[in-house]
């Protein structure tokens, strides 16, 4: 299953989106081995590629992308952890903020050794294969100096789970998953949306490959995070 973006305004999707073919990486400083980059040149978004984003009746919200604008201008820097508090799940949770180095071509870290890792599928709500598609969504807002760029890989991890086990529906899907298929020769292209201080996302990360990026950009960028179970449309959207 590909992802879907929820927007009504395919010139503005097109404007902030291109995407590239993805790489390995090896045993090295930066990153992990087997950790799966984006690889070159950068393509523009075309008007078919953006019509086919367009939500249907069987994208829950839950497995939506969002691009939206942070409320009411400038993050409250002193209220931030209750920022989402408006968006609809009262058990909502603030993970905190991190900043992101200028130049990188993706950001996440192993806190165990500092190496990047990729693209990568998160794990916070521990589901299964069968269920990954109603995990929370990640709601991140970029507060500067710099702009950033959200990488999603264009298949679901239950679809990469079906080309490589017999049965997909019992496991629990994996970041290494990931790094088979592509290891195996299997397709997967990555998405790149830019997002600009004072804008963010909501995506579910539980369920896409993803990473956040500040490949070409000249300034540091730091990222605030949430997790919540949040209907469609709740901030005004970006596209």
């Amino acid at each position: 299953m590909t992802f879907a973006i929820a927007h009504t305004d395919p010139t503005a999707l097109i404007a902030r989106c291109d995407s590239a073919a993805v790489r390995t990486a090896h045993d090295g400083v930066d990153y992990e081995a087997g950790a799966v980059l984006p690889d070159g040149p950068w393509q523009p978004l075309s008007a078919a590629e953006a019509a086919g984003f367009h939500p249907t009746a069987q994208n829950a919200d839950s497995t939506l992308v969002e691009l939206v604008k942070l409320p009411d201008g400038p993050a409250p820097v002193g209220t931030l952890a209750s920022l989402a508090d408006p968006l609809g799940d009262p058990d909502a949770v603030h993970l905190g903020r991190a900043t992101s180095s200028a130049m990188t071509l993706t950001t996440t870290p192993n806190y165990r050794d500092g190496r990047r890792i990729g693209l990568h599928v998160d794990n916070w709500d521990r589901l299964p294969c069968s269920s990954k598609h109603t995990g929370r969504r990640r709601l991140c807002f970029n507060l500067g100096h710099g702009s950033r760029y959200l990488l999603l890989g264009n298949l679901d991890i239950r679809a990469i789970c079906a080309a490589l086990h017999t049965e997909p529906e019992k496991r629990y899907p994996h970041t290494d998953d990931l790094r088979a298929h592509i290891s195996r020769g299997l397709p997967l292209r990555v998405y790149r949306f830019r997002i600009d201080p004072g804008e963010g996302y909501i995506a579910p990360t539980e369920l896409l490959p993803h990473d956040g990026s500040t490949e070409g950009q000249p300034e540091p960028s730091t990222a605030a995070f949430w997790l919540g179970h949040w209907p469609r449309g709740g901030l005004e959207s970006l596209t």
